[in-house]
């Protein structure tokens, strides 16, 4: 076992305050590391290891990312660790993230049916809340009924790090979860003790998994080639708002990004959609305009 493994997840959980889901991407990457130290191989080999064990760019990134954190916590601890000066994060490109129209969404909230129209109205609730509240999924299925403030029309989110963000909604919203609760979720859960907002069909909090299972029935019953990913309502969300004229603050308080930097994310999509629109529609992109006949008089 590594140096320091128990007081380093400790660090992590309870006072840095990471989420379950993030502590264990630590874990793996760590486990890996373990792996790599019985080849006694340099730490130079290390970039060649993860190859070898078949890691994206984006996942090497991430594992060494998360090996710095430890190494970084070692010293801190007054425990040399040489490594942390030869290890350098690798490049990865940025890609665009995949988002979803309009018109596909109104396609999966139609497809969202239940066995019945309680099922039905909280499928539909939940389709709502990510798209319209860019909520990740653990954001999700964390709220509460409390979590609904219906006099002021708010709703509190627990995100990342355990930071609270108190979210408006808009009047589609407000009658969504009104009827919702006031109508539908009693048929569903009728034990007053779980006070999870919403309810999967055994009467629980739904799970991560709940939520790709639902997703991934919805997509096919939409005829969709690959199933939807929940992160596509997050990217839809901003994108939305940003070509509506929504300040970049205004995206990052409502996506509960620590970093403004993350939030700028989406003004590199909205910039590459108006280059495809100018190499498509503008009149230089028609070669002939180009090719004047400066021959004549």
């Amino acid at each position: 076992m590594l140096e320091m493994w128990v007081e380093f997840f400790e660090d992590l959980e309870f006072v840095r305050g990471r989420s379950k889901n993030t502590v264990s991407a630590y874990r793996r990457d760590l486990l890996l590391y373990e792996e790599f130290k019985k080849t006694k191989k340099s730490i130079g080999s290390y970039y060649s290891f993860l190859n070898e064990n078949g890691l994206s760019n984006r996942s090497q990134a991430r594992a060494i990312s998360s090996l710095r954190t430890y190494l970084k916590f070692l010293e801190k601890n007054d425990i040399s660790a040489p490594e942390l000066r030869e290890l350098k994060l690798p490049k990865v490109k940025k890609t665009v993230p995949k988002s979803i129209t309009a018109e596909e969404f109104d396609l999966l909230v139609r497809s969202a049916e239940g066995k019945n129209e309680d099922s039905t109205a909280r499928n539909q609730l939940s389709l709502y809340l990510m798209f319209g509240l860019g909520l990740r999924v653990s954001e999700l299925i964390g709220l509460d009924l409390e979590s609904y403030y219906r006099d002021e029309g708010t709703i509190k989110v627990l995100g990342k790090g355990g930071k609270e963000r108190i979210l408006p909604l808009n009047n589609l919203l407000v009658e969504q979860l009104n009827e919702y609760i006031d109508k539908h979720r009693v048929n569903i859960c009728a034990d007053q003790s779980i006070r999870s907002l919403l309810v999967n069909e055994k009467a629980n909090r739904p799970s991560r998994v709940d939520i790709w299972r639902w997703l991934d029935a919805w997509s096919k019953r939409a005829g969709f080639k690959e199933r939807v990913h929940p992160h596509q309502f997050r990217h839809a969300c901003a994108t939305s708002l940003l070509e509506s004229g929504a300040n970049l603050r205004s995206i990052q308080i409502l996506l509960g990004h620590s970093s403004l930097q993350t939030t700028q994310m989406y003004t590199n999509v909205k910039k590459k959609q108006l280059k495809e629109t100018l190499e498509n529609a503008h009149p230089f992109s028609n070669s002939s305009l180009l090719e004047a006949d400066f021959d004549q008089d």
